[in-house]
Formats: structure tokens, sequence, C-alpha cells
């Protein structure tokens, strides 16, 4: 589930995995930002790159698939973005990125064991510069209860409460750590209600 082979084998098995749309929480946070320097984390197919470049910003898009990457760069390229995005092929649990280095640090529903994910949120944060905005998306557990079929084992699901304290409140202000409910269509095709636990930090200049 973790590994590159493991995506590989996901990616190549179907034309397309995602949805081609930006994920929602992270156009009501960029919308209200100053376009700067973004790192898109797990960057899959690209929709969260090429919606960010097509607003002014500078993006690295990380991913841990060539597979996916090749995808995001055609669609960038159909987007007419391909200049304002960079894609690097990192797995970045073992190469992080550029510390203080992005106005922006997005990192949509990664879901790792509690230990890898601490060590990869701690390195995420460690690359947002001084006043810039670190924002983490996940399945909240609550979604536990419902039907969406979350793959994910329980403890992998966390609260944006607790990535909040793992922050040094000396060197970040929490904007938003929230329980954020949005419409969905589970596997069955019933419309429901799921849960995004969304963490919002501004580095302290």
């Amino acid at each position: 589930m973790f590994t590159a082979q493991a995506w590989e084998e996901r990616y190549s098995s179907r034309p397309s995995v995602w949805s081609g749309r930006p994920n929602p929480q992270l156009v009501t946070e960029a919308t209200r930002l100053t376009p700067g320097r973004a790192l898109d984390v797990g960057s899959g197919e690209g929709a969260d790159a090429v919606w960010l470049a097509q607003r002014g910003w500078r993006v690295t898009g990380a991913d841990i698939s060539r597979t996916a990457l090749d995808r995001a760069a055609t669609h960038a390229d159909a987007a007419g973005v391909a200049d304002r995005i960079d894609w690097v092929h990192a797995d970045l649990r073992e190469q992080p990125p550029a510390e203080a280095a992005y106005d922006l640090v997005s990192a949509q529903f990664m879901h790792l064991p509690g230990d890898e994910r601490r060590a990869l949120f701690a390195r995420l944060a460690a690359a947002v510069a001084p006043g810039g905005t670190l924002l983490i998306v996940g399945h909240h557990p609550r979604d536990l209860r419902t039907t969406a079929h979350r793959m994910h084992l329980p403890e992998m699901m966390y609260t944006a409460e607790e990535i909040a304290a793992e922050l040094d409140p000396a060197r970040w202000e929490i904007a938003a750590a929230q329980e954020r409910p949005r419409p969905a269509v589970d596997p069955d095709g019933r419309d429901i209600t799921v849960y995004d636990a969304v963490l919002v930090a501004r580095r302290r200049s």
C-alpha cells in the first residue's frame, strides 16, 4: 500500500485513478492566498498542481509514481501551464523537501502508519517558508462509521487537532483545525456525507 511498486500497479491498472478535479479543501484555502511557491505532496495525476498553476502559483508536484507524474505532465501541458510546474519523482519519506522553501505546502489524504505520518508531516512543516501556509487534509476517523468504505486501517486516520498538537505554537499559528463535512457518493451509488480533517497553519515570520 505504501510502496512505489504498489502505487505503480494501482495507476497502471486503469486509465485514470482520480476525478481530475482539484481537492475541495485546497480550493477553499488556496483561493484566499497570494500565489507564490507551492509544494503539492502526492500530486497524483496533477489536478491540484494544475489548478494552482492556473492561478499563478509556481508549483512543485512530487509523487512516488512515475506513471502518475507522466499523466500529470500531460494534463499540465493540455492546460497550458506546463512551464509553471516542476514534477519530481520522489518518496518524501526518504527524500525530504528543501526546508523553508514554499509559501504553501499541501498534503491531501496522505494516510500512513502513525510514526511514518508524524515524521513526514514534520518534514512538510519544515518545508514551509516563514509567513507560509501548511495545509494538511485527511479522511476523518468519523468516516469509518459511514458507508464510504475507507480502505485505510483505523490507526491511519487522524484528526486535525492531532496534527496541530505536533506543531510548536511558538513557530505556528493554527488558522483552522476542523472536521468539515462534504457531500459524496458511496461505492453503492448512495448520497452520503463524509468528513475531512483539515489543518491550516501559518508559519510565523
